[in-house]
């Protein structure tokens, strides 16, 4: 590849950091106006002026906060200002003074306004606005240049993003602020994001999801962006740095030059720095050389058995078998919690009474032994709130143990799909349990360092913590995706039918829009208390998908809202009705990706479009496991036999 056309490179970084001229950018509210030297807009000058007097701790880490009553009505307003973190704290007092008088004059008798300027944001209202996510009004900048090569830019963006965003979230209570850096090609990428510290770490973790999936709809591929939310903001710029490092050190300085050689010494310096440079090439031939023999081991195929030493390598993850079959009293009956297509799962008691969840694979399943090393690979590797936590692994012989945290609830089937259990599920915790799912999902495709498709989502593979707060488990059908690869073929179908995504039953075709129809059917089946199976209607028969998209067609969906669900927000149950509805579309490209997904549960002011006809599968039984083992050749027989509804 040439070089970059310097002149060109310095001409597209000027344009990418040009932003103080699109600042302050004012967003004056619409929830009514004050009257003019009323009660009201002396107590917000009030608030506004305390900026400049204020010693509170939190100034120095870039934010502000104030409230006070209105004198003689009965309400109170708040006020937040919060600075780039990279700022001195008289910086920033410098910044939220200009913006408060700028926000007088811009917004003079609005209740609710927001400004924002390149390196500060004013925010006030007469509504609580303290712990609470606001991701509207949203301000975005974009530079009107391309970067040249997009798939490995926005990899490489993707991955950086993904790491800053939990890097922030996770910040104290002072400062939720952090900057990155990576390459792609000859690009250096520059980032930041942050959100206001008064957030938790999982508000601020949604707050930048959701500004991080405005900017996959409008700006992907720019030079430069930057997104302002009230309660959180994401910048990145390229071949520019445009913050200051804080906390990190400096660059050590560079060394400085050899003095210059005396000429009684010269010959005695040439000795050494051939003796230096012959040791240095001895080292450098025999350094290749290693490196030639490890590459040719590495080229050569493993047999099955060192690939599971190489898990056994893994000693901090490792457990005795004596221990684990002690914890669960000897794989007793009584310590069973279930059975899926590869064992059975126990429940077992450590000697330091922490309580685990074994999964014991089936001793005469010669597949279950590469879903065993897939599962620990995987979940090794990923950690969220949002997935089950693999605690590690046993081998002994013939016995391959998966070790897990154990989680109290079961699986959300035993909620959802019982008639009285289903009762215990009131609105607001089905709305927590799909919110939770999306997250988990969006992490495996985007967020994480690895990119996967779990392919066998379903209500049985979502696990329900003591705060009812969900967890993905059973990665053993899982499939690691390239960063940058988009979809891929498999002549092993494996999976439920009436979660499977037709383009994966009928062809074996599968992406990150196959897990996005399975949580499609799963967000309809939390909203219903019913399985996406067969049952009669009159004198049709219908399966769950077909029968909401009619439902939500004919404006009839509360036909189809669970009986034991009595209060909850109708416009959010039909909201999530209509994304579940998008993501079972049965065009692959018509379905919105995970990113998309929580945005649109996250934010009510996104626009959402009309559903297309959903895929209808029938098939025999209520839920069918699709063995692993079987080839594609004879599913693809039994699925059209079966046959595809058309409607």
């Amino acid at each position: 590849m040439d070089p970059p056309n310097l002149p060109l490179l310095l001409l597209l970084t000027l344009a990418s950091t040009i932003n103080a001229q699109f600042f302050p950018a004012p967003y004056c509210g619409s929830t009514g106006n004050f009257t003019a030297d009323s009660t009201y807009q002396t107590t917000l000058t009030a608030l506004l002026s305390s900026i400049s007097t204020t010693n509170s701790l939190s100034l120095k880490y870039g934010f502000f906060n104030a409230s006070a009553t209105v004198s003689g009505a009965s309400q109170t307003l708040y006020v937040i200002g919060s600075c780039r973190g990279d700022l001195t704290a008289e910086s920033c007092r410098a910044c939220l003074n200009a913006s408060a008088s700028d926000i007088r004059d811009l917004c003079p008798l609005q209740k609710e306004a927001v400004l924002y300027s390149e390196n500060c944001t004013v925010w006030y209202s007469n509504a609580s606005i303290f712990g609470t996510v606001t991701t509207d009004p949203v301000y975005q900048l974009a530079n009107v240049n391309n970067v040249a090569s997009p798939d490995t830019y926005n990899a490489a963006l993707r991955t950086l993003l993904g790491s800053l965003q939990g890097e922030a979230a996770g910040g104290g209570s002072l400062r939720k602020y952090a900057t990155g850096n990576a390459s792609a090609d000859y690009n250096k990428i520059y980032a930041m994001v942050q959100c206001t510290p008064d957030l938790t770490e999982q508000q601020c973790s949604d707050c930048l999801v959701t500004v991080v999936g405005i900017f996959g709809q409008c700006c992907v591929g720019k030079l430069g962006v930057n997104i302002m939310a009230p309660s959180c903001r994401f910048r990145y710029e390229t071949n520019a740095r445009f913050y200051d490092l804080v906390g990190e050190p400096l660059p050590p300085p560079p060394a400085p030059p050899p003095p210059p050689l005396e000429s009684g010494k010269s010959n005695s310096t040439k000795a050494v720095i051939i003796a230096v440079a012959t040791s240095v090439s001895v080292v450098l031939v025999i350094g290749i050389a290693i490196l030639l023999v490890v590459q040719r081991k590495k080229k050569q195929p493993r047999q099955r058995i060192e690939e599971v030493d190489e898990i056994s390598t893994a000693e901090s993850l490792q457990f005795d078998f004596g221990t684990i079959r002690a914890a669960t009293d000897n794989f007793s009956d009584s310590k069973k919690l279930g059975q899926g297509g590869f064992g059975v799962v126990y429940m077992g008691q450590l000697s330091n009474g922490q309580e685990i969840a074994v999964k014991r694979l089936s001793q005469n399943s010669g597949q279950g032994e590469v879903e065993f090393k897939n599962e620990v690979m995987l979940l090794a590797r990923l950690q969220h709130r949002n997935l089950v936590r693999l605690l590690g692994f046993c081998l002994e012989g013939v016995e391959r143990l998966l070790i897990y945290e154990f989680v109290p609830n079961s699986s959300l089937d035993q909620f959802i799909f019982d008639p009285l259990k289903r009762a215990n599920l009131d609105w607001d915790r089905r709305h927590k349990i799909i919110m939770g799912v999306a997250r988990g999902l969006l992490y495996l495709h985007e967020d994480s360092r690895l990119r996967i498709i779990h392919r066998d989502l379903k209500a049985s593979n979502i696990l329900l913590d003591s705060n009812m707060n969900p967890k993905i488990s059973d990665f053993g059908m899982a499939r690691l995706f390239e960063l940058d690869q988009t979809q891929a073929e498999t002549n092993r179908i494996v999976g439920t039918y009436g979660y499977m995504a037709p383009e994966y039953a009928m062809h074996g075709n599968f992406s990150v829009k196959s897990d996005v129809f399975s949580f499609g059917v799963l967000i309809l089946e939390i909203v219903s208390g019913q399985k996406n199976n067969l049952f009669r209607l009159g004198d049709s028969t219908e399966v769950l998908t077909s029968y909401v998209w009619k439902c939500w067609r004919e404006g009839t969906i509360t036909n189809i809202i669970d009986p034991s669900v009595t209060a909850g927000s109708s416009t959010e149950i039909a909201r999530c009705i209509h994304i579940g509805l998008l993501c079972v579309q049965e065009n692959v490209a018509d379905r919105p990706t995970m990113a998309s997904v929580l945005l649109m549960l996250n934010s009510h002011s996104v626009t959402l479009q009309v559903p297309l006809h959903p895929a209808f599968f029938i098939h025999r039984g209520a839920e069918s496991d699709v063995s692993s083992t079987q080839d594609y050749s004879s599913r693809v027989s039994e699925v059209e036999s079966n046959h595809l509804l058309k409607n």
